[in-house]
């Protein structure tokens, strides 16, 4: 039996003044973050087929063998440089908890080995690796904390596992619970602008898989990779063919986390913000979508990945105090 979620605080989140907009929020949250690197450790991480991932350890030394171990899982075209992992790897390191960073496949700055990537419903990978992280440290409570793609990998694993997790407790910033209602919004007004930053950053990585790979499994051109004007497009001609799926809505459909929630059996703490760019309503869950295991924050304003309150001259990041601050209430006290 996995232990029913705690009392948790209510710690609203109130934007800064000068942040209102979701997209300063958005765009700000990166500039703005403390620009200290936290020292890491890399490791290869090998896969069944043989393709690998790079784990990067955060290097601090742990005395307390009770202390949570925090698995990360970044946001789509993420890596250990995002600003939110830097952020919550700072948090570990003054709270004295081990971390490690999950690069998905082709994320850490080199090829993978195999024409296929990662995905929004990529739980296989992770599985492996929180398993992994449980033989090496059986006794110390698993923690893990998804960023928007990563956010949704980890409720859909949650879900997956229902009563078997390995897992003590989840938290999913910003997960794109319905992909075919972000993918959607993402593609409409000034959301576009995220989008063709994203889609260029998916563009080079499949052109260099063009690249590597002689023969590439699907009927693609440099010339069509480069044609691909949405998310949706880059979906429904690369990542659905190329993962198994049979076009761009049965990936969506299948790899949306929604609809795994109610399956989930670890005290779970999600945050959406309701001005977030890259979100619509559809992705607001229903009460009775939840599990009971699960408490759903939604705030008025924070963005994607966002959350910055404080002054001009001394911004705050609300997402480093939150975080903890709920693992912390279902692990520690």
């Amino acid at each position: 039996m996995q232990a029913q979620i705690r009392p948790v605080s209510n710690a609203p989140f109130q934007p800064a003044w000068w942040l209102k907009h979701a997209h300063l929020q958005t765009i700000f949250a990166k500039y703005l973050s403390p620009k200290q690197r936290v020292s890491t450790t890399a490791e290869l991480f090998s896969l069944p087929d043989g393709d690998e991932l790079q784990l990067n350890w955060l290097d601090n030394a742990v005395t307390d063998d009770k202390a949570p171990l925090v698995i990360l899982l970044h946001g789509l075209a993420g890596d250990i440089n995002s600003h939110y992992i830097q952020a919550m790897l700072a948090q570990c390191r003054e709270f004295n908890w081990p971390a490690v960073l999950v690069h998905f496949r082709g994320c850490n700055g080199k090829p993978n080995k195999l024409p296929r990537a990662y995905h929004s419903g990529d739980t296989a990978d992770a599985a492996l690796v929180i398993n992994e992280v449980k033989r090496r440290y059986p006794q110390r409570p698993l923690v893990a904390v998804g960023y928007s793609l990563g956010g949704n990998v980890l409720l859909k694993y949650c879900g997956e596992q229902a009563e078997k997790n390995p897992l003590a407790t989840a938290v999913a910033v910003c997960p794109p619970l319905s992909l075919a209602a972000c993918a959607k919004r993402i593609n409409s007004g000034s959301s576009k602008l995220y989008q063709r930053y994203l889609l260029g950053r998916l563009k080079r990585s499949t052109l260099a898989k063009l690249q590597q790979f002689s023969n590439f499994p699907l009927p693609l051109t440099p010339q069509q990779v480069q044609g691909f004007s949405s998310i949706e497009q880059f979906d429904e001609y690369y990542t659905a063919p190329v993962h198994g799926f049979l076009n761009a809505q049965d990936y969506y459909s299948k790899a949306s986390s929604k609809a795994f929630l109610r399956h989930i059996h670890i005290p779970t703490l999600i945050i959406h913000a309701k001005d977030d760019p890259f979100l619509s309503n559809d992705v607001i869950p229903k009460a009775d979508e939840l599990s009971p295991h699960i408490h759903y924050e939604l705030t008025s304003g924070g963005g994607h990945v966002g959350f910055v309150y404080g002054s001009v001259l001394k911004p705050k990041f609300w997402l480093n105090q939150r975080i903890p601050q709920f693992i912390i209430e279902q692990l520690i006290k």
